[in-house]
């Protein structure tokens, strides 16, 4: 029997319905709709299933949000089922093929764990989605691995496969929190899909907490992570770039991305999808800039949650 966190008031109800639609309202903004059980899993807060039931009916009774079968939106539009059934089907496949990159890329040295990332760990892809890849290096290393990953990425452009190595964003073994603390971040974090490295993915949900602020009803899947296996190359390699001589060449490298990605910027190159090239780099991380579009997503969600929230205020008062 489930505890009830919160009495069922009308007062109890409105907080529900709140966390309801912003809930959706983050996902709408990628036109994604959600079933009951994942709606009540990106709430923002913790209430009784029986409540949060009665409150998602009443959404839809009112006219507030749009029922389609077991899916639930702010928009009105059945095509984004349609959509999200297609995209559901075609991650699937690309998960498979996700899963056999990982099982290459952590051969790499210094490689400790790899995730997918992205809009493939929402299980959604279309024909245009790449494989984005979170990666977790050996402390101090992270230059070196992702040096030699992006070397082999080159080569993936000779048979067009370069979509399916997108490395992305790197994280070491030293600094496993992620700094940037919100709701986008949280969901990022809580929807990555391991795939190489247990153990290290179980530190890393250790060092990332905060998320249960964001989401306090999700859950984290290490148990879909590998355990890691040494191989021999990968030991040789390691030994011949240990102490001094693996510090100077990690840090010569970092500086040496740093400097390119700098001129990047500043020419203002645009990737494939049209955005400004741009990649925050650090000792211990390298990751697109906060400013190019998340900054910019928060906002925009939380200009659609207020404007969401008043609507539903009038249409209360009328």
């Amino acid at each position: 029997m489930q505890n009830r966190l919160y009495p069922l008031t009308h007062k109890n109800l409105s907080a529900i319905k709140e966390n309801i639609l912003a809930t959706l309202a983050y996902f709408d903004m990628f036109n994604y709709p959600l079933t009951r059980a994942e709606v009540y899993l990106f709430l923002g807060n913790k209430f009784n299933y029986d409540s949060f039931g009665d409150a998602i009916r009443c959404l839809v009774d009112n006219g507030t949000i749009y029922q389609f079968d077991k899916f639930y939106t702010l928009s009105p539009d059945h095509y984004i089922v349609v959509r999200r059934l297609e995209g559901n089907q075609k991650a699937a496949e690309l998960i498979k093929i996700a899963e056999k990159v990982g099982s290459l890329l952590i051969k790499f040295p210094y490689v400790r764990g790899i995730a997918i990332s992205g809009s493939l760990s929402k299980n959604f892809a279309d024909a245009d989605s790449d494989v984005d890849l979170f990666i977790i290096t050996e402390k101090n290393r992270l230059w070196i691995a992702r040096t030699i990953m992006h070397c082999f990425k080159k080569l993936t452009f000779l048979v067009n496969k370069e979509h399916l190595f997108c490395m992305n964003y790197y994280i070491d073994m030293q600094q496993l929190e992620i700094p940037e603390k919100n709701i986008y971040t949280a969901i990022e974090v809580g929807t990555l899909i391991p795939l190489q490295g247990d153990i290290v993915f179980e530190k890393f949900y250790a060092a990332n907490t905060w998320t249960r602020e964001f989401l306090p009803n999700k859950n984290m899947r290490i148990s879909s992570a590998m355990p890691v296996k040494k191989t021999i190359f990968k030991m040789l390699f390691e030994g011949l770039f240990s102490f001094s001589l693996g510090n100077a060449l990690d840090n010569i490298l970092m500086n040496i991305t740093t400097n390119r990605w700098l001129k990047k910027t500043l020419l203002k190159r645009l990737n494939s999808h049209g955005n400004v090239l741009s990649l925050l780099t650090g000792k211990h991380f390298a990751k697109p800039n906060p400013k190019n579009f998340q900054e910019k997503l928060l906002s925009t969600y939380e200009y659609k949650v207020s404007g969401l929230l008043l609507k539903y205020e009038s249409s209360l008062a009328h």
